[in-house]
């Protein structure tokens, strides 16, 4: 079944210059990438994607982690992949959340760590289902930032200022 998920590569990877070899594995599940972007991530947008772990003792440094505080480096990678299976292909890529118990071929397994303060620093995000992955794209992306209209959209007439090239 032809699926969407959302893939961020997180401060640390890009500080570390893991892009190519993360986009390199992500290239053996064989999907198509039907958005991409670098992004600044604001405290709001990181929240929002961790909004399920806001009770959580660690949610501070994570939206810290997330928004590049602790690697000196303020921006991810965000990624739609799209095909057959691409939920479970792409996780599967990615390994297992904690990066010392995850698959030592798997991205998280061979440049993931855990801090001395006990934060994963996992390279990479990955949706881990559907509904999820829906939640995660439409936070992290307009309609028209994808390639294919994947959920239903509809028009709005906006007056809004827009930067532009001097």
């Amino acid at each position: 079944m032809a699926e969407q998920t959302l893939v961020l590569i997180k401060p640390d990877g890009l500080k570390k210059s893991l892009t190519g070899n993360i986009l390199t594995r992500l290239s053996e599940a064989k999907l198509e990438i039907m958005a991409a972007k670098v992004v600044c991530v604001t405290r709001e947008l990181a929240s929002e994607h961790y909004c399920h772990m806001q009770a959580k003792p660690f949610f501070e440094e994570l939206i810290n982690y997330l928004m590049g505080n602790l690697h000196d480096r303020r921006k991810v990678l965000a990624l739609v992949y799209h095909g057959d299976n691409a939920i479970s292909l792409v996780r599967g890529i990615c390994g297992g959340t904690n990066p010392e118990t995850a698959d030592p071929t798997s991205i998280r397994g061979a440049y993931g760590r855990i801090t001395t303060k006990g934060l994963f620093e996992n390279i990479i995000h990955a949706s881990s289902a559907l509904e999820e992955a829906e939640r995660e794209i439409k936070l992290w992306f307009k309609p028209e930032e994808l390639v294919y209209r994947i959920y239903p959209v509809k028009t709005e007439e906006k007056v809004t200022k827009t930067l532009v090239w001097a």
